[in-house]
């Protein structure tokens, strides 16, 4: 419209030009005057036209913006005290999505990975990177720092409706905290407090009457330790000492020494897979042969390299207390050889409790996606709750949901972790299993546990975060 207007007044001079040129000139003259004006002003309007041409290319250029990359950024383990498995880790979160989900990805963006450690800077900083300087429309492992940080989460969530938050690590964050469009939290591997309630419980079926705790000063580990120490009191074994002690530490023989003099008939352990290790294998040194029941981390292949697979057949039992995996399903049959076929020989075997409970999680982000259609975390966290519980078509793998939900079917996600469903609060519903080494220090079959008596148990004992009415919580 610019361009028109200041071509009128133009047009009117060369107009006026023209009839006083045909005055002074014969008719010759004034057809030669009179189509120079007419020429000139075609081009004119020729120059108009592209300009509306150049417009419609921009909206063309816009609509490709829809489709970039989503930021996926996790809070990842470079550096601290849990360095060892950090590698191991991120690959857990690089596999879904490079092998299944960006193959075809939800809504047609592919995602993008981005790491950002949260060891030395701190998991507060390590989410606010996240978020302001790769604009991450998912955060992966929200932890047990979450609390040092709620209060900004809250409010990027309360202003933005982003970012999605799925979490492997974040089994520290009270149970009735999460799930929710305005904490969009949910977690892979139940709670910490339920490793804590799964070891009592399998001190229990060995005939263990006698424990000791021995946890360092990391908040997951005093979680599930002070749920242990609870639970060993509702079950009615008798706690001889909880022994807590600084992470990271060089040698544990002090430590080893005080277990000795208690002889309990088990020994919890919550802590690191080198501290878990180098705790034990001090113990041996000295002399002693007990039942040691640890956690998930023992998985790791740092817990067996440390301690040595010679140690496993000198002690009455080594395993951790938590969660199998389902390998009578056709999830598994699809992730299994998949994940041992990239990554089995530098990370270890699919059965890794943090291999296939990170595969579930993330495809079922993917799914929620493309079923609520946003990445909007108040749709997402809707969605969550819909494609991994009853009504609808049962599916195993990402591929075969995906083409359901996009022919406008309902679905029921069943992964290798589980059922796929969640509490209110975002908690996983996992498969508690007691999982021993054997005497070479490969890993043996899982135990199933009773898991409605472990839910029992944490009803009782569970922590809960106390929030008032502006939604501040503590815990």
């Amino acid at each position: 419209m610019r361009k028109l207007k200041t071509f009128l007044p133009l047009l009117a001079v060369i107009f006026a030009f023209a009839l006083i040129a045909a005055a002074c000139g014969g008719d010759d003259d004034a057809g030669d005057g009179g189509e120079p004006a007419e020429t000139t002003a075609a081009p004119a309007e020729t120059t108009a036209a592209p300009a509306e041409t150049t417009a419609a290319p921009a909206e063309t250029t816009a609509a490709p913006a829809a489709a970039e990359p989503v930021a996926v950024c996790e809070l990842a383990y470079f550096t601290g005290e849990f360095a060892a498995y950090g590698p191991s880790l991120t690959a857990d979160v690089k596999f879904p999505i490079e092998q299944v989900i960006n193959l075809d990805p939800p809504l047609g963006r592919t995602w993008e990975y981005y790491g950002e450690d949260l060891g030395t800077p701190g998991e507060a900083q390590a989410a606010r990177t996240c978020l302001e300087q790769h604009n991450a429309e998912i955060i992966v492992s929200i932890a047990h720092g979450y609390r040092t940080y709620r209060d900004f989460m809250i409010e990027q969530w309360a202003e933005n409706d982003s970012p999605l938050g799925p979490t492997v690590h974040g089994g520290s964050i009270p149970g009735n905290l999460g799930g929710t469009a305005a904490e969009p939290l949910f977690r892979a591997q139940g709670l910490d407090e339920g490793l804590g309630i799964s070891g009592v419980m399998h001190a229990e079926n060995i005939g263990a009457e006698t424990l000791v705790i021995f946890a360092t000063q990391v908040e997951g580990f005093q979680l599930a330790s002070g749920a242990a120490e609870k639970a060993a009191e509702a079950i009615g074994l008798e706690l001889l000492a909880r022994i807590d002690v600084p992470a990271e530490q060089p040698s544990y023989t002090a430590e080893a020494q005080r277990i000795a003099e208690l002889n309990p008939d088990a020994v919890i352990v919550q802590a690191g897979s080198v501290e878990s290790a180098t705790l034990i294998k001090a113990a041996a040194e000295a002399g002693l042969s007990l039942n040691w029941i640890g956690e998930t981390g023992w998985i790791q292949p740092e817990f067996i390299d440390t301690l040595g697979g010679d140690v496993v057949g000198t002690q009455q039992g080594i395993g951790f207390a938590a969660f199998a995996a389902n390998e009578d399903t056709p999830a598994w049959e699809f992730f299994q050889p998949l994940w041992d076929s990239v990554n089995e020989a530098e990370f270890g075997p699919a059965a890794d409790l943090y291999h296939f409970s990170t595969y579930d999680l993330l495809v079922q982000t993917a799914l929620a996606v493309e079923y609520g259609g946003s990445y909007a975390a108040s749709a997402w966290a809707q969605a969550m709750n819909d494609v991994g519980e009853p009504p609808g078509t049962v599916c195993y793998t990402y591929a075969e949901c995906l083409a359901e939900i996009r022919a406008g079917n309902d679905i029921d996600y069943e992964g290798v972790t589980g059922s796929g469903t969640y509490s209110d609060g975002g908690v996983n519903d996992v498969a508690r299993a007691y999982t021993p080494f054997n005497a070479d220090g490969s890993v043996g079959d899982p135990i199933p546990l009773d898991g409605d008596r472990a839910l029992e148990i944490i009803e009782l004992i569970g922590v809960q975060a106390e929030c008032d009415a502006d939604n501040v919580c503590e815990w």
